[in-house]
């Protein structure tokens, strides 16, 4: 049988790459008990199910940065949920005053010692360097591979993605552990085991035909969707007049780009001289590439396209880590204010209870410092990259997309061939997560869904009927009409819910430049908003993310599990946010 099988492919793994299972601790670690195996439900590396390829085992002397992160107290993380859900609430009396970076640390009350003792535990193994996030809750190691095996007793591998083959990066080749002491204080140090989901290369030269005209100068974005056809279609500001590029001075929005996925400056003025939009870089967080990326400049090229007056910040890691990014903005005393990820994975994929636990925890400081998170809801329908199986078949969510602190943004297409109405994209992620309960700023929606005649739901032993439904909105992302991107000095057609992203994620950014302007709080947290304002998304009522499956969800009147509550109309939720800002003045003279 195949789980027999499997079992025996990991066996073989462990058995050929585990280090030394049964040796003694090193010098650095005696006194502080025995071995303790992290992550234990996360299986090794699977070259018959991975999208990864084994190449060989890590230089011994290549420095590594890894993040580690320390235990946060069940109680502290609970408040630090109800002071979320509190400030982002628009009917809470606390609604908008976010925390500070220094308030959140004081939430969190992560005994020093705990940092300390753990800092001091791989210092002793050999770091060359080891940072204290300002929160004190997580830890940036920098140490050779030889120093870093000996303190997690692995090995540390390279690995190549089999379709962007120039993508590599270090993961365990086998389980890792620490000492009991030191476990007693660790979450979990990412990431080790966890293997990215790329988004699959899917450039198409040309689209549907279509009965709009190129605004763009560039024949090559003749039948794509252009930033007129967004803003035209989202109800955006006319880019003709003065106030559409007035920004406030406090407004900020950002990307986050891994493994590779840079940009091009000469690719960037390309688009925004072919598209009549200004989209620069105000600035960039990490080491710069030599050269762009499909995913990175559709990114920068649509959120900018939406948004062109607000600065764009680029935030770029070498290596995928989405811990590492989530501390990045959590560690600025002022972050970007919107941020978009077009990156993720199956929730079963290389997931553990302690990565998620703290992957969450992050999101949850951001969203109470009034930063809103968007996700790409993943592009291979309800079943994900892993499929849904053959004998016993079952839905496979995507995280972080399915999780309760961040907004999902699945993906639609034009249902004729003009821009008007539009229906569920196929291969739209979307669904119901395995592992995160309903939310309760989400149970009424999810409840008349699933109460709806039309919603026609899958067989219910494929999906989890108490999780929490995703995606809560949607954009244009199908491959019936693709984005038109310069890459490389060429245009061409792009799809995938890594285009409706950051247009989505715009749109929230420039709502906020409303806000600001008027001297109130950005959005923050947006799902409580979302979910009490249905009237500012353009419902989409037809199509089912099936990815050609035999079952997926369907879209009807109001949320689904498809596309959510629609697509964005600036407009309406233009006259919605400022409706905040009035029940805010109310607040306050009551």
């Amino acid at each position: 049988m195949a789980s027999c099988r499997f079992g025996a492919v990991v066996l073989v793994a462990v058995c050929a790459l585990t280090l030394h299972c049964t040796s003694a601790l090193p010098a650095f670690a005696l006194g502080l008990g025995d071995w303790v195996q992290q992550e234990a439900e996360v299986p090794v590396h699977n070259t018959e199910t991975s999208s990864w390829v084994h190449l060989s085992r890590a230089d011994s002397d290549k420095l590594v940065r890894l993040t580690v992160a320390l235990r946060v107290d069940a109680d502290r993380r609970d408040e630090l949920e109800r002071v979320l859900l509190e400030v982002s609430d628009p009917d809470h009396l606390r609604y908008g005053k976010h925390l500070s970076q220094d308030q959140v640390t004081e939430l969190l009350a992560v005994p020093a010692a705990r940092a300390a003792d753990t800092a001091a535990y791989f210092q002793a193994a050999g770091a060359r360097k080891v940072e204290t996030a300002p929160n004190g809750d997580m830890l940036t190691v920098t140490m050779p591979v030889v120093s870093a095996e000996a303190a997690l007793k692995t090995e540390l591998h390279e690995f190549q993605h089999s379709e962007h083959t120039k993508v590599q990066i270090v993961r365990a080749g086998a389980p890792y552990y620490l000492p009991a002491k030191i476990a007693e204080h660790v979450s979990m140090v990412g990431e080790l085991l966890q293997f990215p989901r790329l988004v699959p290369k899917k450039v198409i030269s040309v689209g549907s035909p279509v009965k709009w005209a190129n605004s763009c100068d560039a024949r090559g974005c003749t039948n794509l969707v252009t930033p007129s056809v967004i803003a035209q279609r989202y109800k955006l500001p006319d880019q003709t007049l003065p106030e559409a590029h007035q920004a406030h001075t406090s407004n900020s929005m950002a990307v986050a780009e891994f493994q590779g996925q840079f940009w091009k400056k000469s690719d960037l003025d390309g688009f925004g001289t072919s598209c009549h939009r200004d989209v620069s870089v105000a600035k960039t967080i990490g080491d710069e590439e030599p050269s762009g990326g499909i995913e990175s400049e559709l990114d920068i090229e649509y959120i900018k396209a939406v948004a062109p007056e607000i600065p764009l910040t680029v935030i770029y890691n070498g290596q995928f880590s989405l811990l590492k990014w989530a501390n990045q903005i959590s560690s600025m005393a002022h972050p970007p204010l919107v941020h978009s990820v077009s990156y993720g994975n199956d929730e079963k994929q290389q997931t553990s209870t302690q990565y998620i636990y703290t992957c969450n925890t992050a999101f949850m400081k951001a969203g109470a410092r009034g930063i809103s998170i968007l996700f790409a809801s993943g592009d291979q329908g309800v079943c994900g990259r892993e499929g849904c199986g053959f004998l016993k078949k079952h839905f496979n969510p995507d995280f972080p997309a399915a999780s309760p602190y961040i907004t999902a943004v699945g993906g639609t297409d034009f249902e004729g061939d003009d821009i008007g109405p539009e229906t569920t994209w196929n291969s739209g992620g979307g669904g119901f997560s395995d592992t995160f309960g309903i939310p309760s700023w989400q149970a009424d929606a999810v409840a008349a869904y699933k109460k709806s005649p039309d919603a026609n739901l899958p067989p219910q032993r494929m999906w989890n009927n108490t999780g929490r439904g995703y995606p809560d909105v949607a954009a244009l992302g199908g491959l019936k009409n693709p984005y038109c991107v310069n890459v490389g000095g060429t245009f061409e057609g792009v799809a995938g819910t890594s285009a409706s992203c950051p247009v989505v994620a715009g749109i929230f950014a420039k709502l906020n430049g409303l806000r600001l302007a008027k001297g109130k709080s950005p959005l923050g947290f947006l799902n409580p908003f979302i979910y009490k304002n249905p009237s500012g998304f353009q419902d989409v009522t037809s199509g089912t993310n099936s990815a050609g499956g035999e079952s997926g969800f369907t879209a009807v009147k109001g949320w689904d599990a498809a596309t959510g509550f629609g697509t964005p109309d600036f407009k309406a939720l233009s006259g919605l946010v400022m409706g905040i800002q009035a029940l805010e003045e109310t607040t306050l003279v009551v």
